[in-house]
């Protein structure tokens, strides 16, 4: 091929990934379709982000994939009855290539394999959502709810409570939100609306209250009705001072980002959210590390067994440490996290128990806080009940993050040049690192990825709209 056939073809993707972009918004924001490429979200994406996702592919099935073809399958999508839910076009364009039937065409293809998604259903009535905190999380919780927002999705960001309210205190909220060091820029409009302390982001009226504790509030004064209380706060994490929220009017379930104590329900999507029945109003989403390595050990244990094992998490520092040597009253803690690596405890080891009871007993664990602000690893040293070896390993888990149940939770790379940074932003709750995966008869070691802010922050949601009531189902559906 010659140089100049290079730019073509990159300016006839360019050209049909701009054919693509209004019939996404269009499939979203007119009947709550999203659509995805091999689990990577392209509501909102830029011409660009639409041809590096299809460049994934290869990652997947071996192959690759152009927006060439996966263009007739979204065309056909935007004239298609469909109702809300989840569809990735990648998943079936490989699917509609691979066995292609010349005597039955895109939209015979389409009807069959998407019977599920047009049943009739229309967007559910949208429930209200209160982000007590506005941290890390509360801010990261703050762009996905926005960046879904629109008239297919039912959850709506109505309310941020917060302590403060001395005078710049909202303006600066509204910088941290805009300009994140981690993250990079927000991707929209922000208002300050001073007088009425909110904030319109993207359109969305976001109602800032001034609270020093759950009991001054009263949500319904602003309008707010059975409202989903998202608690990022990690002050509470028992029933009893987590319950202080549902006294508040306006109020009627809360979602603690932390792992729950007592008999709190500890979730971790995709393994055990059907756990989450109606009438529960406290869940916890339990932490970044339990939903990081909890999927991949389910994966694991339903096709070798694991008999015992270690997890040790290389996590980055958090803003509990301190900046320079300091008082804490945790171990070692106190010292710099800027400088040091520091020897801690984690109690996700035990905490997948909650989520995966078959393997109570089985997993100790440890962590070490580096300093980076954000991305950390898990390595999961496990004692298999059947031998493995590294290919078979690694195929069966590539497989799982593309085909089972558990493929919006888990990815798989295996480059062998992938390093924390190139994490930032990942959408998976883990992301196994198969380059480095180790496996000889009866033993293996995993090395899992996972951006342990904003993964964790999509599991979160995905938790929230279990508990309302409004999770959309994803096609094609995915093998158990």
């Amino acid at each position: 091929m010659s140089p100049e056939h290079h730019l073509l073809d990159w300016q006839k993707s360019q050209t049909i990934a701009e054919t693509i972009s209004p019939l996404l918004s269009q499939l979203y924001r007119q009947k709550g379709v999203e659509v995805l490429l091999f689990g990577k979200t392209l509501v909102n994406a830029a011409t660009i982000d639409i041809i590096k996702a299809h460049r994934l592919a290869r990652h997947y099935t071996g192959k690759p994939l152009s927006t060439e073809q996966t263009l007739p399958l979204i065309q056909a999508l935007s004239t298609m009855a469909l109702s809300p839910c989840r569809i990735d076009v990648g998943q079936l364009a490989h699917q509609f290539w691979q066995g292609r039937d010349d005597a039955h065409g895109v939209s015979d293809f389409l009807h069959t394999a998407l019977v599920g998604a047009m049943n009739g259903n229309t967007v559910p009535t949208p429930r209200d959502v209160v982000l007590y905190g506005f941290g890390r999380i509360g801010r990261l919780l703050s762009r996905l709810l926005v960046e879904k927002s629109g008239p297919g999705y039912p959850l709506r960001l109505r309310a941020v409570v917060v302590r403060g309210g001395k005078q710049g205190d909202l303006s600066k909220r509204a910088s941290l939100l805009r300009r994140d060091s981690v993250h990079g820029q927000f991707n929209g409009s922000i208002i300050v609306d001073e007088e009425r302390k909110a904030l319109i982001v993207n359109g969305n009226y976001i109602q800032f209250i001034y609270a020093n504790q759950p009991q001054d509030v009263d949500y319904s004064a602003y309008g707010i009705q059975n409202a989903l209380v998202v608690d990022n706060t990690g002050v509470w994490r028992d029933a009893e001072g987590l319950s202080q929220h549902l006294a508040c009017p306006g109020a009627s379930k809360v979602l603690l980002t932390a792992p729950g104590k007592g008999e709190i329900k500890n979730i971790v999507f995709g393994v055990n959210h059907d756990e989450i029945e109606v009438d529960d109003t406290i869940v916890s989403a339990a932490s970044c590390t339990t939903n990081a390595i909890t999927p991949v050990l389910k994966a694991v244990n339903d096709q070798y067994g694991i008999l015992s094992g270690h997890i040790e998490t290389v996590h980055s520092f958090t803003n509990d440490q301190n900046l320079i040597d300091n008082f804490h009253s945790g171990e070692r803690r106190g010292r710099s996290a800027s400088l040091n690596m520091v020897l801690t405890s984690t109690g996700a080891a035990k905490a997948v128990a909650k989520a995966l009871p078959e393997l109570a007993g089985k997993l100790t664990g440890n962590a070490i806080r580096v300093p980076t602000p954000n991305v950390s690893m898990a390595v999961a040293n496990l004692n298999l009940r059947q031998g493995t070896d590294k290919a078979s390993l690694n195929a069966y888990l590539r497989d799982a993050a593309l085909n089972s149940s558990l493929s919006a939770q888990m990815d798989y790379t295996d480059s062998t040049e992938v390093v924390s940074s190139d994490l930032v932003g990942s959408r998976f709750a883990g992301v196994v690192d198969g380059a480095a995966t180790i496996a000889q008869d009866n033993r293996c070691v995993l090395y899992i990825w996972y951006d342990n802010e904003f993964g964790y922050s999509c599991q979160v949601v995905h938790c929230m709209e279990q508990m309302m009531g409004v999770r959309y189902p994803t096609f094609p559906q995915s093998r158990a």
